[in-house]
C-alpha cells in the first residue's frame, strides 16, 4: 500500500546550552533523578484512570516535582558506548511537564517532537560532568503560535528552576 504526502520543511533556530560543572557525575545523576521523579506514561494513564481529574493529577504532580518535570524515560548509553570504544560514563532523559504539554498539544500535537525535552550528561573529559539540554523556547517558537511560545517560555522557566534545584546556576538562555 501507498499513501500520497505533502511536504512542509521549516526551518528553525536551536540552542543548546552545555554547562560544563564540577559536580562528579554520579552525584548529579542522582541529584537528577531525585528532583525528577519517574512517571512513564502507562503510570500517568493508571493514575488518571481513578478519577479522571486532569486538575489533580498536574497538581499532584507539581507537588511531587517542583519543576513540573517527571522523567518519562532514561538511558545509560555508557555500557553500549563503551563496547563500542568509548568509556565515559553518560546518561540521558525526557522529562515532560504534563500541565504545559497538553497546552502545547491542543495548539499543535506537532508540539511534541520537542516537549518531552532531552536531557543529557556525561562525564567531562578532565573533571566534572557536562549537562546539556536544547532551550524549549527556540524549538516551539518555531510554530509561530503565540500560545505555543509562550508556553516555551514557561518551559524554559521551569527548566531553569530545575538546573537551580540542582544547585547549579541558572543558564543565560534561561533567564526572562
Amino acid at each position: 500500500m501507498s499513501y500520497g504526502s505533502q511536504e512542509r520543511v521549516i526551518d528553525y533556530p536551536a540552542r543548546r546550552v552545555e554547562l560544563d560543572t564540577n559536580a562528579r557525575f554520579e552525584a548529579l545523576i542522582a541529584a537528577i533523578e531525585s528532583a525528577v521523579p519517574e512517571l512513564t506514561d502507562a503510570a500517568a494513564v493508571a493514575r488518571l484512570a481513578d478519577d479522571g481529574d486532569w486538575q489533580a493529577f498536574t497538581r499532584g504532580l507539581a507537588w511531587e516535582s517542583p519543576s513540573g518535570f517527571v522523567r518519562v524515560w532514561s538511558s545509560r548509553p555508557d555500557a553500549l558506548m563503551t563496547a563500542a570504544g568509548s568509556a565515559r560514563p553518560s546518561a540521558v532523559w525526557l522529562l515532560v511537564n504534563h500541565a504545559v504539554g497538553a497546552r502545547l498539544f491542543r495548539h499543535d500535537p506537532a508540539t511534541l517532537l520537542y516537549s518531552p525535552l532531552r536531557l543529557e550528561a556525561h562525564a567531562a573529559q578532565d573533571a566534572g560532568t557536562v549537562l546539556a539540554f536544547d532551550v524549549p523556547s527556540a524549538r516551539l517558537r518555531s510554530f509561530g503560535t503565540n500560545k505555543v511560545t509562550q508556553a516555551g517560555a514557561e518551559l524554559d522557566r521551569a527548566l531553569g528552576d530545575l538546573v537551580e534545584d540542582l544547585g547549579l546556576p541558572r543558564p543565560g538562555a534561561l533567564r526572562r
